[in-house]
């Protein structure tokens, strides 16, 4: 069985460890969360702002119910009358109208220049050519099909009087009456007699000066308007296709805003025959103006329907037969007082963006701790995935309700209508759930991106889209109403719609409340077929539970923390029995085809002899073991596999340093990072205490420090704070913990001078490097990773540093890794050194030197013309001895030490220098540099054997 972790912490001593860090790391944020509290504070300001100044704009007498000033006397000075009478299109809106007036029926006619005729796109010859424009004598046209064409060309000849003998006494009823003017939502005073544009009159035929004028009664007053005479024609086309075809191209002409050839009406009279009256009916809907930019106005149908259900009575029963329509009018109303809430017309844009912007913080938090490497740095030293995923989205959520409820609080204190007005116990249930579906998808988006400033970019650019999408594309749909209520949902799939549909509903409410005097949202509303909350409510819900479970999923499958990743169906492994013993036996390793064949050393080939024996013996008395640990990186765009490392077997006990020396590209630090969990091997394995590297690397994690080659801190943090965190990671409490920091502090010499708590982003390289370590050697981990611990540091620190490593080697297993020769030397007990994948040699220092470096460095410069002369000497010195350097006169020659006395060389070198010059020369021993050199030239390549 493998070793229990020694003291390892548990879930709630992780999860508090986190939670005291983020709770620093929060205060040391203070102005920045200011700053983000007050964004909302400032626009609810602003909104009440606006709001106060468009109600002091309604509240002045010349905006109330038809008041006006005018000058009754001649003599300059205006008295301000009241009545309807007196109002504009603006003002009646807030009359009181016990007695709406009445109004004669009317058709959208279309303006002059706007009537039909013929182009390149219309080429119907019944049109009138387009030189009837420049005089306004062009006629206004109505299409006309059906089963039947004389039937249709009967009733349309009914359509339009022959001609008009108006009589006041008759009233209105027998004159076909239409205006090209603009229409509104209201029809207490109709728009074509208060408009400049001129009323028209209908005929099959206009005479000469055919214009006459109509008086109008309103209230006291008499109204009057000139009338012209326009012709009206039926044109007779073969189906309702081509009606169609020939009023969107007359009145957009394809995709253009330009209104070119409009039509009257159209009529399709189907299988309407003398016993069946069946009509449909194509109106000009051009100033109804329900694109959202604007007031909904009234539609000019009623007469169209009149005019050819007069046609047919006609066809039946003769023409006297006459269905008068008299006039049209509104219901009556009660004086109101106009309140615009701009919170309600405004709140769905702006609150969108407000609340949207949290996703942004989340998500670039979450993308930082990911790019500087400082998740994957905790779950090193021990912090799990459960207490990382419940603090982190605990730590994000408790930001977010905190943020809504200053949002709402604000806007509840200045008296904004959108949150006073709806019930805040739904506000609450709505807000709540939408951050939790927020910080789902931030985590999840996380796992996109490496770079911090991308996430920005990307966050802040989805927030300002998603406002203008929402206000300016997504609203439209939520309200028109004979849009599918099924599309609406799929749209609101992407959570910045199901957003911007609670607010609009918000806001709905709210308007609708503050105009009328009524309550706003309440919980009997959701179940209104009209309110659209309840099914915001569902979709988020849903949504938060599948964006949370998938983002811990993408987080362990294909992110892992930056670490190495689990398979597809981790969540099963734990249903699968475990072995009896956390060691395997040994099995031969094959890699497709090919066999890789090493003439291992025989130092390496006993380590892997040594390591076979613990393996087959399940022996746990070393703390590391390394059984043929091998690393293949698959070939890609048409390169071969790369082999970092090729069946590396290694073992160390307790209190021992291993040095690993190697050039750069040897695989040193693939092989680390196959230790410390980033990466998985290719085949065979390692075992840390016991425990399999493969499978175990969460309890190898709570006894494994580890100081990377670049250090991973956070900016805003102290030293101490860091310690205290790691510190409580390995499970380290009260004054053990107090004591454990200090301890650590001091020995890396950063406890004096106010040096332990100030920021680390503040430090220089060498204080950065000095904390790695300390926080690489806290709690006592019995396996500890170092990765060139003393990079950056000046002799003086480098020599406390390496004071530090040996008294910490006491107990613990070090793997050290170094292109410091010096370094090695002093810290390792063995080294082995590492080329193009494979140990070399495997010793401690003195061993190396006495195995690969058995011979003296002999150096002596001259002038060329003696080089000769120095080879001789050298030659009976030692017959052996091997030149392994020579330039412009410097040459360089090994000597075994064997048979070599060094009073020989001394008597030799002053017997040359009475007979040539010598000017300089040097006898040394090998040092670890040369044998490293010596080895990385030596070491031969694998062979391939297919």
């Amino acid at each position: 069985m493998a070793d229990s972790t020694n003291g390892s912490s548990s879930f709630w001593t992780q999860a508090n460890a986190l939670f005291r860090k983020n709770l620093t790391f929060q205060r040391r944020n203070i102005r920045t969360n200011l700053r983000l509290i007050l964004f909302p504070l400032v626009l609810c300001l602003l909104l009440v702002l606006l709001q106060t100044i468009v109600n002091t704009e309604l509240d002045k007498p010349s905006n109330k119910c038809g008041c006006t000033c005018i000058d009754q006397n001649g003599d300059g000075q205006c008295e301000r009358v009241c009545g309807i009478q007196y109002s504009d299109l603006d003002q009646v809106a807030t009359c009181s109208i016990p007695s709406p007036p009445e109004w004669p029926p009317l058709l959208q006619v279309p303006d002059s220049q706007f009537r039909a005729v013929r182009t390149d796109f219309l080429s119907f010859g019944d049109l009138p050519n387009d030189s009837c424009r420049s005089t306004g004598s062009c006629p206004i046209t109505v299409l006309m099909t059906g089963n039947n064409q004389s039937l249709g060309e009967s009733l349309a000849r009914n359509i339009f009087p022959i001609s008009s003998n108006f009589n006041s006494s008759d009233g209105l009823a027998n004159v076909v009456l239409g205006s090209a003017s603009e229409t509104q939502i209201f029809n207490f005073l109709e728009p074509a007699f208060f408009s400049s544009l001129p009323l028209y009159h209908v005929q099959s035929q206009c005479r000469a000066n055919s214009t006459f004028s109509i008086s109008i009664p309103l209230a006291s007053t008499i109204m009057k308007k000139e009338i012209r005479c326009v012709q009206g024609q039926h044109l007779w086309r073969n189906s309702s296709t081509d009606i169609n075809n020939e009023l969107y191209a007359g009145y957009r002409k394809g995709n253009s805003e330009e209104k070119i050839n409009e039509i009257l009406a159209g009529y399709d009279f189907l299988n309407s025959n003398a016993n069946n009256y069946n009509v449909t009916v194509w109106y000009n809907s051009t100033y109804k103006n329900d694109t959202g930019n604007g007031p909904i106005g009234t539609v000019r149908v009623p007469r169209s329907i009149n005019l050819v259900s007069n046609a047919f009575l006609q066809l039946l029963l003769g023409p006297s037969t006459q269905m008068l329509f008299d006039f049209i009018k509104e219901t009556p109303k009660p004086e109101t007082e106009i309140r615009l809430d701009f919170s309600s017309l405004l709140g769905p844009l702006f609150f969108t963006w407000v609340i949207l912007q949290l996703f942004p913080i989340v998500l670039t938090a979450l993308v930082y701790e990911k790019q500087q490497n400082l998740r994957i740095m905790m779950k090193m030293h021990g912090l799990g995935d459960g207490p990382y995923w419940m603090i982190s989205y605990a730590y994000f959520l408790a930001i977010s309700l905190v943020y809504m409820f200053c949002f709402v609080a604000f806007g509840s204190v200045v008296g904004l209508k959108f949150f006073t007005l709806n019930d805040y116990s739904i506000q609450f249930v709505f807000y709540t759930i939408y951050v939790n579906l927020q910080i789902s998808l931030a985590f999840l988006v996380a796992a996109l991106f490496s770079n911090v400033k991308t996430a920005a970019v990307v966050g802040y650019i989805t927030v300002f889209a998603t406002g203008l999408l929402g206000g300016f594309f997504f609203q439209f749909f939520l309200q028109d109403t004979s849009f599918p209520r099924a599309w609406i949902v799929v749209m609101e799939l992407y959570p910045g719609f199901s957003l911007y549909a609670g607010l609009y509903e918000f806001s709905q409410y709210a308007f609708t409340g503050n105009y009328m005097g009524t309550d706003g949202m309440r919980w009997e509303d959701l179940s209104g077929s009209n309110n659209e909350m309840s099914h915001v409510l569902i979709i988020m819900i849903v949504e938060w539970v599948v964006v949370f479970f998938l983002a811990y999923y993408i987080d362990q499958v294909v992110t892992a923390g930056s670490g190495a990743r689990k398979s597809p169906l981790f969540f099963l492994e734990k249903f699968k029995k475990k072995p009896l013993s956390s060691f395997r036996k040994p099995s031969l390793q094959r890699q497709g085809s090919k066999v890789y064949v090493q003439l291992e050393k025989p130092d390496v080939a006993q380590e892997r002899e040594r390591v076979e024996q613990l393996v087959v013996e399940q022996d746990r008395s070393h703390d590391i073991v390394c059984d043929n640990l091998k690393k293949v990186y698959p070939g890609r765009d048409g390169n071969p596999e790369k082999i970092a490392v090729r069946g590396l077997s290694l073992a160390l006990s307790t209190g021992e340093c291993f040095g690993m020396l190697g050039p750069n590209g040897a695989g040193k630090t693939s092989f680390i990072n196959m230790m410390i969990g980033l990466v998985k091997p290719s085949s065979g394995t390692a075992y840390v205490r016991g425990l399999d590297i493969t499978s175990d690397m969460d309890g190898i994690y709570a006894n494994m420090g580890v100081c990377p080659q670049h250090d991973l801190l956070w900016e805003t943090l102290t030293g101490r704070e860091h310690l205290l965190f790691y510190g409580r990671l390995k499970n380290l409490k009260g004054t053990a913990l107090t004591q454990a920091v200090e301890e650590s502090l001091r020995s890396v010499n950063l406890f004096n001078g106010g040096v332990a708590d100030k920021q680390s982003g503040k430090y220089s390289g060498g204080m950065k490097r000095r904390l790695s370590v300390a926080i690489s050697l806290i709690g006592d981990p019995k396996v500890v990773y170092m990765d060139e611990p003393s990079t950056g540091l000046d002799p003086a620190s480098r020599n406390n540093l390496w004071n530090v490593v040996k008294r910490a080697k006491q107990n613990r297993a070090i793997i050290l890794t170094t292109h410091s020769m010096e370094e090695a030397e002093h810290l390792c007990d063995r080294l082995g050194i590492f080329v193009d994948g494979s140990l070399q040699c495997v010793g401690n220092p003195k061993e190396l030197k006495g195995r690969y470096g058995g011979s003296y460095v002999f150096t002596m410069t001259t002038s060329s013309n003696h080089e000769a002369d120095v080879e001789n000497l050298v030659k009976g010195l030692s017959p052996d001895a091997k030149k392994i350097y020579e330039i412009s006169g410097t040459q360089k020659f090994e000597l075994p030490k064997e048979g070599i006395k060094i009073a020989d060389v001394f008597r030799a070198v002053e017997n040359a220098k009475s007979r040539f010059d010598v000017q300089a020369w040097g006898l040394a021993d090998t040092t670890l540099e040369d044998v490293f050199i010596k080895v990385a030239r030596e070491a031969q390549p694998f062979h391939v054997l297919s």
